[in-house]
């Protein structure tokens, strides 16, 4: 195969952020088709990447049907996500699937199962770990430059809210899910452990309109988790962040620690009397990691042209989807889970 074609599933924000890359940037891949239930915002998004109205769609059947592709890239609402798997692997197409997998880990199965029984591709959108500054933070953490890992904090706070689907949390799972599954995977990562025991807490302290149709919806949390081998987690998670977007790991070793990532959207700082130190910050999360973003759809591509397996697995996505729901059982109980 010399050209993956592919199908947008979902013409949203994220949807489009993939779009760019694979219009842009990847030359073996060419979208095709792109659906969207919301009609004229697919259509919206084809005349971006100057593809016929013909290869529209609002129903992912008749894309199915009426459009061969080789590859969905599902960016639609979390609870949309395994359906459109399981259709998608049924027609033989490989599956990149944004994060959070799935509301359940049943669905998760499912999705590895119909992937695996049509002997199709499934990699889950966690563009973290294609970041230069998180790859060479697991590169310095695994030659243990700054010693053993004792604690491993994650900042994840978005610039403005999710869909209005993702504020009931039986949709959602919540913010923790849909603004912070980078951060339990981050952890997860970079500490080489599995979960094994996590205490959150949350509440919803912007958006009291919201909380009167949905009582248990939050805006910030703070979670902390013990992996298996000891080391600590701690996520913060606000969302929205009226200040942009804030994304940084901070790892403590017993010889050092190390900081990934930065507040600032680059390193061009200016001082006046008047105004005093002003360095830009960054607003957006598709600004942030635009170049992981691409350095994860090449590797998709790459994955189904040689046929090999993709490095993030559905696995990685159902122990994101795991942890959640545990830390969503805490909040709600008021004391720490194990799992």
């Amino acid at each position: 195969m010399d050209k993956v074609k592919i199908c947008i599933v979902g013409a949203g924000r994220a949807g489009e952020v993939h779009g760019d890359v694979y219009f842009n940037y990847i030359p073996h891949s060419e979208i095709v088709s792109i659906f969207d239930i919301d009609i004229e915002k697919a259509k919206n998004l084809a005349s971006k990447y100057m593809l016929n109205e013909k290869y529209v769609f609002d129903r992912y059947e008749d894309a199915l049907s009426y459009c061969e592709f080789d590859a969905a890239i599902i960016t639609t609402p979390t609870f949309t996500h395994c359906l459109y798997t399981e259709m998608s692997a049924k027609k033989k197409a490989h599956v990149f699937c944004e994060k959070p997998m799935a509301i359940t880990p049943e669905d998760c199965d499912k999705m590895m199962e119909a992937c695996s029984k049509e002997k199709v591709k499934l990699q889950l959108g966690f563009m973290r770990r294609f970041d230069a500054g998180f790859q060479k933070a697991k590169q310095i953490i695994e030659s243990e430059e700054i010693g053993k890992l004792v604690v491993i904090k994650s900042v994840g706070r978005g610039p403005g809210l999710p869909g209005k689907w993702a504020f009931d949390i039986k949709n959602s799972n919540g913010n923790l899910a849909e603004v912070n599954s980078h951060d339990f995977d981050s952890i997860r990562w970079l500490s080489g452990s599995e979960y094994k025991k996590v205490y959150a807490v949350a509440k919803n302290s912007k958006n009291p309109d919201i909380g009167r149709l949905y009582p248990e919806f939050y805006d910030n949390a703070v979670v902390s988790i013990t992996m298996k081998n000891g080391i600590f987690g701690l996520i913060d998670s606000v969302c929205p962040c009226e200040y942009g977007y804030d994304a940084r790991v901070e790892v403590v070793g017993t010889r050092g620690v190390l900081f990934i990532g930065s507040i600032n959207e680059h390193t061009t700082i200016t001082c006046t009397r008047e105004k005093g130190i002003n360095s830009p910050q960054i607003l957006s999360w598709k600004r942030r990691f635009y170049d992981a973003y691409i350095a994860e759809d090449r590797h998709f591509i790459d994955c189904i042209i040689n046929e090999n397996e993709p490095i993030i697995t559905g696995n990685d996505g159902k122990h994101a989807v795991n942890i959640v729901i545990a830390a969503n059982k805490s909040i709600s109980l008021g004391r720490p889970i194990e799992l």
